[in-house]
C-alpha cells in the first residue's frame, strides 16, 4: 500500500550544531502496521518507535508518524567531502551524487546532504539490485508476451522470482485477497500474491522453500518477477525476509 508522504520542517539532531535531519510525515492507513511501514520505507520498527516515542507496536488509523529522511550539514571551515563522508559512514561519490556536485570542492556555509536517510544504499548493493531488477523486468516481459511452455512431464517451467512475505495478523487488516480468499478464516492456507502478467491469478504453484500454494492475491508493489507469500504470523513473515526462489506453475 502506498503511503501518504510529505516533507515537514527540519529538526536539529544531536550529531552537530550545523547538522539537521529532514523528516517525512506518514499517515497511518487501514491495514498498516508498524512492521509494514518499516518494510515500505526500509527503516527498522525500533527506529520508528524511537522517533515517535512509542512504547509499543500498536498504531491507529490516521495516526501520523515521523520518519527521518535525510541529514544535511552546513559546511564549516576545515570540512572536506572526504571528512564529511567518513563522519557519516558514506562515500565521497555518495555525497557528490546526492548534492549534484561537479567536483569535490565545497564552500563554507554551503548546505550538503550527508546522509540520504531511507533512500541510502550501499553503492555496490545498489548496482547489483539495479542489474537484478533489469534482469527480472526483461524476463517478466518475455514471460508475459508468450504462453508458458510445458516440460516433458507436463509441468510448467520454473520462474525465478524475488519473494517477500506478508501477514493478515494485524489490526485493521481485512485478510481478504484479490480472489476472495479469507486468510483470517484460513490461516494455514498457502497463498501468494503475484503479478498476473507473470504468474496467472488463480493458478496452482510450487514455491521453493514454501510449498504448494495458490496464486490468489495481488499487490501494488508486486510487479514483474516478484511474489509475496502469505504467512500466518508477523514473526514468520519477518523470518522469511527476502529470498530468490524458483516457482513452478503446476496448473
Amino acid at each position: 500500500m502506498k503511503k501518504l508522504l510529505s516533507f515537514i520542517a527540519c529538526a536539529t539532531i544531536a550529531t552537530s550544531i550545523a547538522t539537521e535531519a529532514k523528516a517525512a510525515e506518514v499517515t497511518v492507513k487501514e491495514g498498516d502496521t508498524l512492521w509494514s511501514i518499516s518494510k515500505d520505507y526500509d527503516v527498522s520498527t525500533e527506529d520508528i518507535k524511537t522517533w515517535n516515542d512509542l512504547n509499543s507496536d500498536i498504531i491507529k488509523v490516521n495516526d501520523t508518524l515521523d520518519l527521518q529522511v535525510e541529514k544535511t550539514h552546513k559546511v564549516k571551515k576545515g570540512d572536506t567531502l572526504w571528512s564529511l563522508a567518513k563522519d557519516n559512514d558514506n562515500t565521497v561519490d555518495d555525497l557528490m551524487k546526492w548534492n549534484k556536485l561537479p567536483s569535490e570542492k565545497i564552500y563554507v556555509g554551503e548546505e550538503l546532504i550527508v546522509d540520504n536517510g531511507i533512500e541510502k544504499k550501499d553503492a555496490d548493493s545498489a548496482v547489483k539490485e539495479e542489474k537484478q531488477e533489469e534482469k527480472q523486468e526483461k524476463k517478466a516481459v518475455k514471460t508475459a508476451s508468450a504462453p508458458v511452455e510445458k516440460d516433458d512431464s507436463g509441468n510448467a517451467e520454473t520462474v525465478t522470482v524475488s519473494a517477500t512475505a506478508y501477514t493478515a495478523d494485524c489490526k485493521g487488516c481485512s485478510g481478504i485477497t484479490a480472489t476472495g480468499i479469507d486468510l483470517k478464516e484460513n490461516p494455514n492456507k498457502k497463498v501468494i500474491a503475484v503479478d498476473p502478467k507473470v504468474i496467472p491469478l488463480g493458478s496452482t504453484v510450487y514455491v521453493e522453500g514454501y510449498g504448494k500454494a495458490v496464486a490468489g492475491d495481488t499487490g501494488g508493489a508486486i510487479k514483474g518477477n516478484k511474489i509475496d507469500l502469505f504467512m500466518s504470523s508477523e514473526k514468520d513473515a519477518l523470518n522469511w525476509g527476502r529470498k530468490q526462489v524458483e516457482v513452478k506453475i503446476i496448473d
